[in-house]
């Protein structure tokens, strides 16, 4: 499954492939409003974030100003933060100077990380979201969809874990992996999103957790418990890497609810180098001459609509253990 995913989150990258495509403005501030208020929690990559900071419309200001004062409140509650734990820190130290105290010995330990990850975290809010890390998105957070609306191509925000419509929300706890689409049950499970609602998503590179014992292409050491890790797998040469994906428009029976936009990545049969890495599935990459066809199912048969995931782009996944 492709539990992450570096995705490019650009207005340019969408571009290239539809020029005359748009963003879902209102969607994008809806989100972002959503997040701002801060319940429920919602999680976007900074690549994300960082695409509306220089706005040249008045809904692009709306926009990017919901995300400065999302980020200018995270600055504020991260650096209190940073102060409580900077005392206690120091406070650790002053006892263990004093005397050894398990109490002490732990006070600080914890005070350290805490120090370190809201060190991180400032770090993050500073960045440009230029670098991988600010792209990757993970299960149930949001990412920037392409698909077909009334005939335009639109990139509208989406979570990565699929809630079809007319099911209940309990649903994405019932099923927790809904944020791939196995193509082997897109006519079973999936049946109500293959043929009818589909979307792209665009990313450079995936991410997958695997056994080190498999990764290494050995069985367990007597005794050895099963390890698992996190390798990276890029294309070869490196190129934008058009996903295939489902999406689903989920509308709640009660009243004030907000709608969601959700969406899975279609997952197939590894190619060989990925599964002698350890992984036994692969998002599929559309070529781009078939993006269109996948993006107007309507009309379409499943065949049809399977020889495109068939006759997918083929370059060499190459993989390295992630940072």
């Amino acid at each position: 499954m492709c539990y992450s995913a570096a995705v490019r989150a650009d207005h340019a990258a969408f571009q290239r492939l539809f020029p005359k495509s748009r963003l879902a403005l209102k969607d994008f501030f809806e989100l972002y409003w959503r997040k701002k208020a801060g319940k429920p929690v919602v999680r976007t990559p900074r690549a994300m974030d960082v695409q509306f900071a220089d706005p040249h419309t008045q809904d692009e200001h709306a926009v990017y100003d919901l995300i400065a004062a999302h980020d200018a409140a995270q600055v504020i509650a991260i650096e209190q933060d940073l102060f409580k734990q900077r005392k206690r820190q120091a406070d650790a130290i002053r006892s263990l100077q004093a005397k050894t105290t398990k109490k002490a010995q732990e006070d600080q330990r914890i005070a350290t990380a805490k120090i370190d990850q809201a060190l991180a975290r400032l770090a993050r809010l500073k960045r440009g979201g230029g670098g991988e890390a600010d792209a990757r998105i993970f299960p149930g957070w949001w990412a920037p969809v392409l698909m077909i609306e009334d005939g335009e191509p639109v990139i509208r925000p989406m979570r990565y874990q699929c809630r079809p419509a007319g099911k209940p929300a309990a649903y994405d706890t019932k099923y927790p992996g809904t944020y791939n689409a196995r193509r082997d049950n897109l006519r079973g499970f999936w049946r109500g999103q293959f043929g009818h609602t589909h979307g792209l998503m665009i990313v450079s590179a995936f991410f997958e957790n695997v056994a080190r014992h498999a990764a290494e292409g050995r069985e367990l050491l007597p005794g050895e418990s099963p390890e698992n890790m996190v390798l990276r797998f890029e294309p070869r040469p490196p190129q934008d890497m058009y996903v295939a994906c489902l999406y689903s428009h989920w509308t709640s029976p009660a009243a004030g609810e907000p709608d969601l936009w959700s969406f899975a990545a279609v997952t197939d049969d590894p190619p060989p180098e990925v599964a002698a890495a350890g992984h036994d599935r692969c998002i599929v990459q559309l070529r781009p001459e078939h993006v269109t066809a996948w993006l107007t199912p309507q009309g379409r048969t499943l065949e049809e609509l399977d020889g495109l995931l068939d006759d997918k782009e083929r370059p060499y996944y190459e993989h390295r253990k992630a940072a």
